[in-house]
């Protein structure tokens, strides 16, 4: 009889022999990883924004950013409950047969719920954690000025509250014959 996987617990992957439950495996990848997907939901319908992020292991919890008013704001506004995935895609692994090309990959996801933040002071940390994230070879007040609370009006800031994440990944050996990085190499 085959699994009844929707009836599994929502951290549960189906290959055990790819999962990671190593948790600072997870973190390290969530503190690396460039771009994150927020999944959202409105009557049913899912949607994705891929977005900048940061994760912040104090607070165990992903900040990131959109636009003050649109799809994501409206959807987190009306339910709370969210989910978020980073990838890494490694080297490709080419087979005999078409059906047994596979990927190498490292990717985690991420349950939990997202509020919008309203207190200024933790908007405008969040934002600055966003920036000491992917420039942080720039000074805030030397290289840059701060965020200041008039322009909070133009963005909305979340706070995903982590409650639960699965970790995920494959490897293959380093002389896996024909292992290449894509974009394919030129023939």
């Amino acid at each position: 009889m085959p699994r009844d996987y929707a009836a599994l617990p929502r951290t549960q992957v189906r290959r055990s022999d790819r999962e990671v439950t190593d948790e600072s495996w997870i973190k390290d990848l969530l503190q690396r990883a460039p771009i994150g997907m927020l999944a959202t939901v409105s009557d049913n319908q899912p949607f994705l924004n891929s977005n900048l992020f940061v994760y912040d292991e104090v607070a165990h919890a992903i900040y990131t950013h959109t636009a003050h008013v649109g799809r994501t704001r409206a959807n987190v506004e009306r339910e709370e409950q969210v989910c978020f995935s980073v990838y890494e895609m490694g080297r490709l692994l080419p087979a005999e047969r078409a059906f047994s090309f596979s990927v190498e990959y490292a990717s985690v996801v991420v349950f939990g719920t997202a509020t919008c933040i309203s207190d200024e002071q933790q908007a405008i940390a969040a934002l600055h954690l966003l920036v000491q994230k992917y420039a942080p070879h720039l000074q805030l007040g030397q290289d840059y000025r701060g965020v200041v609370p008039e322009e909070l009006s133009r963005t909305s800031v979340y706070r995903i509250a982590i409650e639960e994440w699965s970790g995920k990944k494959k490897e293959a050996p380093a002389d896996f014959p024909g292992a290449y990085t894509y974009p394919t190499p030129a023939h």
